[in-house]
């Protein structure tokens, strides 16, 4: 029975004692590090602010999108993908393996808990973590008080939607890529995609193979690959030479072939950085773009490649070359970025960016039992190797002595349930 006040400023309350680790996200980085721990026998919550697992992949991304690497190397922790799956599995197909991977290992996530602060009280020598509930019939507050603390809310936790000179002007529809399931509704309309990444390329084709009319935005440098070199993946070749050769000399080999397989970008507007692709990645985390047909639509003319923009109007653009075009919609291919730096009260392990301060492979762990997954910028492989680490190194403590140091929590609530 859900309790009801009579004030909206005041909620349930109620205190929440972990003998584990608080997990934050239900994503890929947080289901792996709760089949990990599962594999220690070490107990574990998993708090998810929505009402699903991998919420991003089921409620924030295009339909035709497909895994970019093969699935080899996008597979979490002791489960592989299934052998009837194509190389690069589809979303759905995606979505389908992590709910069979959360099923397998037991992982029931806290599903609609948005956490609203996480500190570390050294009276008590735990974390504190505040949600506000939102399942059932009502609002509750939550504690969760715990020893250690996963962050696994990972990279691309919210959207980034730039402030452009005269959108608030403009009439047509504005969205993120995150809201953009197909272009079949936009069959006929003018619509500029703004950013050249991997999803603003994708979305732009995806446009034009409904027969809407894309212009693409692109303000800066990128790199644009093949998706494919000698029949494997462009990252596996790459991965291969890496066994062999200097980062710089992998890069020049990448850069001759993709120009030898999909020839000088730059005359259609897309100039590459003077740095290389996988230098880039790792200095700076830009990922390149693996082409899937784009680029031949850009060849074709039915993806314009426009520059940067000046500012909207109520049914234009204009651009920074002085030309203007009349749009009927606009898609935010604009990225995302980590929330940690909102709730998270900490700032020695995390920097402002939200993402740890220290680069891969050494990004895992922090001071007083707190974590990271899921922030290498170097995707699923990336957080698998993190997930197994934490994993490892919360069990040995868990097992050796947990049960003689019991978490003493202050008074100021009473506990009224456990983990």
């Amino acid at each position: 029975m859900c309790n009801f006040l009579g004030r909206d400023d005041f909620f349930p309350r109620r205190c929440v004692l972990v003998h584990g680790p608080v997990i934050i996200g239900a994503g890929p980085s947080g289901l792996a590090v709760g089949a990990c721990l599962r594999e220690q026998g070490v107990p574990f919550v998993v708090l998810e602010k929505s009402d699903c697992i991998a919420s991003l992949w089921q409620k924030r991304t295009y339909d035709r999108l497909k895994l970019h690497l093969p699935k080899q190397f996008c597979q979490l922790p002791n489960l592989p993908f299934p052998e009837d799956f194509p190389e690069y599995p589809t979303k759905k197909q995606f979505i389908s393996y992590l709910e069979t991977y959360a099923n397998r290992f037991g992982i029931n996530p806290q599903f609609n808990e948005c956490v609203q602060s996480a500190r570390y009280d050294e009276a008590c020598r735990s974390w504190r973590v505040k949600t506000v509930s939102t399942s059932g019939c009502g609002r509750t507050e939550v504690e969760y008080i715990c020893q250690w603390l996963v962050v696994a809310t990972g990279e691309n936790a919210e959207c980034v939607k730039p402030e452009i000179d005269g959108l608030k002007e403009f009439k047509g529809e504005v969205l993120h890529a995150c809201e953009y399931k197909s272009g079949k509704k936009f069959a006929g309309k003018r619509v500029l995609v703004v950013g050249c990444g991997n999803s603003g390329m994708e979305v732009s084709l995806d446009l034009s193979n409904h027969n809407a009319k894309p212009s693409m935005v692109v303000r800066n440098s990128t790199h644009v690959l093949p998706r494919e070199v000698f029949g494997k993946s462009t990252f596996e070749f790459a991965m291969l030479m890496m066994k062999w050769l200097p980062l710089w000399l992998v890069d020049k080999i990448l850069l001759i072939l993709a120009w030898f397989i999909l020839g000088n970008t730059e005359k259609w507007g897309l100039k590459r950085p003077s740095v290389g692709p996988l230098e880039l990645k790792n200095t700076q985390g830009k990922t390149p773009v693996l082409d899937v047909g784009a680029l031949q639509k850009i060849r074709s003319g039915d993806i314009k490649v426009v520059p940067g923009i000046k500012r909207f109007s109520s049914g234009a653009v204009e651009l920074v070359n002085g030309e203007k075009i009349e749009i009927d919609s606009v898609v935010l291919a604009t990225g995302y970025r980590s929330n940690v730096p909102y709730w998270l009260q900490e700032s020695e392990f995390f920097s402002e960016n939200g993402f740890p301060k220290a680069p891969f492979p050494n990004g895992w762990k922090g001071k007083a039992g707190l974590y990271a997954v899921g922030f290498t910028r170097k995707g699923l492989s990336g957080a698998s190797f993190d997930a197994k680490r934490i994993a490892q190194d919360i069990g040995n403590v868990y097992k050796t002595d947990l049960n003689q140091k019991k978490q003493k929590v202050s008074g100021h609530r009473r506990c009224i349930s456990q983990f």
